[in-house]
């Protein structure tokens, strides 16, 4: 009796060990079906944006022939470090940027890459250095009035640090505080002080795997609409007049 009982136990635990197993086959099993499902619809999607993109390069889509770029006066183009020293490629958007008719232009990147290949740049597009002291971080100017700023992640944070300074100077420096809190303005014109006010970007193109804005000074991007565009590697013109077009479509409501 003790060993048919034993057995039974032991059949059970058998069982009980199989039934377990196959249950982790079929998750398993599951998992990579739905990871497989999903990957074939972004890579459907990816193919059919690609030749969407090419028919707006081509100009077979007539809608993305003619559009006003009036609303968007001034744009931001977000590139991640590792991509930026693509210059080639950022020289190749500048151009079709321009070629858009947007007039002012700012390019950031986390590291400051794009900085520090300013000249190649500005050269590349035939721009010229305004008069002023380059000290001042003053833009680069062409023919067309195209105004191109440069930034990175250090330039926001020196700016605040300038900006605390003198809102420290000024407020409570000798002891007496003549203000407990501060207000969006005092900061703006702490930060316009230092020259490092800037226009809000109407609208930011991001460059690299990442769907954010890397850093870029958060108080120039408050009424900043933002659209990732994939990787650098992948630049496609019609993918930038879709986005373009699809913002200055976008009836643009301002309240105080």
């Amino acid at each position: 009796m003790t060993t048919t009982m034993e057995a039974q136990k032991q059949m059970r635990k058998i069982v009980y060990l199989w039934a377990a197993q196959m249950g982790n086959l079929v998750v398993v099993l599951l998992w990579h079906l739905l990871h497989f499902l999903v990957s074939l619809w972004l890579f459907s999607i990816n193919i059919v944006m690609a030749f969407e993109s090419y028919l707006i390069s081509f100009g077979i889509l007539r809608k993305y022939k003619i559009f006003n770029v009036a609303n968007l006066r001034h744009l931001a183009i977000v590139v991640d470090s590792e991509e930026a020293s693509d210059i080639s490629s950022v020289i190749k958007l500048l151009k079709w940027v321009t070629s858009l008719g947007v007039k002012n232009i700012c390019l950031y990147d986390p590291k400051g890459v794009l900085k520090k290949n300013k000249q190649t740049i500005t050269e590349s597009l035939q721009l010229t250095k305004s008069s002023e002291d380059d000290s001042k971080n003053v833009p680069f100017i062409n023919q067309k009035n195209v105004c191109l700023d440069f930034a990175c992640l250090s330039d926001g944070k020196e700016a605040m640090a300038k900006s605390a300074g003198i809102l420290f100077k000024k407020y409570y420096l000798g002891g007496n505080p003549l203000k407990q809190t501060f207000t969006e303005e005092d900061i703006a014109e702490a930060l316009e002080t230092i020259g490092s006010g800037g226009a809000d970007p109407n609208l930011m193109l991001i460059y690299g795997p990442t769907r954010c804005h890397l850093g870029y000074p958060a108080w120039r991007i408050r009424y900043t609409e933002m659209a990732h565009m994939g990787s650098l590697k992948s630049l496609k013109y019609g993918s930038l007049l879709k986005v373009v077009r699809k913002f200055t479509m976008v009836n643009q409501n301002y309240g105080k």
